[in-house]
């Protein structure tokens, strides 16, 4: 990752909102702010009432960034050409640098309680736990995916499920303790909860080395190691089979990764697909459909699908 990040700021109609934030969202990959509210990573605040927003994304300088932002543009420009009172600004480049990132997050980071049980908490806010609580302390650093955003949230919540034996992903894991393969992991939070919820045997994988290096110290943070692996290995390249994969990326890529994560699952296993939009939950679903795979779960939280499948016998 570069040693700098772009915030590029969109003004737009209060009507146009939802579809800007959607789309930025499935451009970048990473949190996206209104007015100084978050929205996509680490709160579910709504959104205050104004005519016109400012909507910011977070983009990795680089050779990317040029062509994302003329994306931007482009898409700005097709949505006034469809509203005609919409006459869309530039957007506005502020770079912010990478020392910088994790402290211009801490502000919007707080505990929050994610099921019944799982509680996300910042390493600098203190806390009271219940006796049936299972507090997962973490820093946000670089990477994205503290437990708060829907997507994220979805994916804990099937988690708590599955080793609940909640209905309906009541059914007898293929392994005790269950071994599970986390795509994408980001901040390493679903490994955390995975392993604090009973999980054996966790490999961890993504493609940014700065986000495996935040992942290492929260897992470490956390107390988690022992029968660990986290690295950027490519998903083509691991030869073993899990009892529970996690997948918590975009749409696009669990449908191109779907040749790669079904003979990684044990049979009778489960997989979670969450970073769905809801629109593109159908192409997901379809992209699956001649697999073997059952669909067991469908959950739905704001804009977004989490998808849960078993593998059969």
């Amino acid at each position: 990752m570069s040693a700098a990040w772009a915030e590029v700021a969109c003004r737009v109609p209060d009507a146009l909102i939802d579809q800007v934030t959607d789309f930025l969202v499935e451009l970048t990959g990473t949190g996206v702010c209104i007015d100084n509210q978050i929205l996509d990573t680490f709160s579910l605040d709504t959104v205050t009432e104004s005519s016109v927003k400012t909507v910011k994304a977070y983009l990795a300088t680089g050779i990317d960034l040029e062509r994302q932002l003329a994306e931007i543009t482009v898409y700005l420009n097709s949505l006034a050409s469809a509203q005609s009172d919409f006459v869309p600004s530039p957007p506005a480049v502020t770079i912010i640098n990478q020392e910088d990132w994790a402290n211009n997050w801490k502000e919007h980071f707080h505990t929050s309680r994610i099921g019944q049980h799982l509680i996300i908490k910042p390493s600098w806010e203190s806390f009271t736990a219940e006796s049936s609580d299972i507090v997962i302390e973490l820093d946000p650093g670089m990477a994205f995916g503290t437990g708060t955003h829907a997507t994220t949230r979805l994916c804990l919540e099937a988690l708590e499920r599955i080793f609940n034996r909640t209905p309906p992903l009541d059914a007898p894991l293929p392994q005790t303790p269950p071994t599970v393969l986390d795509v994408g992991t980001g901040s390493g939070v679903l490994s955390i909860a995975a392993r604090k919820l009973g999980a054996g045997r966790l490999v961890a994988v993504d493609i940014d080395p700065e986000a495996v290096g935040v992942a290492q110290e929260n897992l470490a943070q956390n107390g988690v190691a022992g029968d660990l692996e986290i690295s950027t290995t490519p998903l083509s390249q691991i030869t073993e089979t899990f009892g529970i994969i996690l997948a918590n990326i975009l749409a696009e890529d669990l449908i191109r990764l779907c040749p790669d994560l079904c003979p990684r699952l044990v049979p009778g296993g489960l997989l979670i697909l969450s970073g769905i939009l809801t629109e593109r939950e159908e192409a997901v679903t379809a992209a699956y459909a001649d697999s073997p795979l059952t669909q067991v779960e469908v959950t739905r939280q704001d804009e977004w699908s989490c998808l849960v499948y078993r593998r059969e016998q």
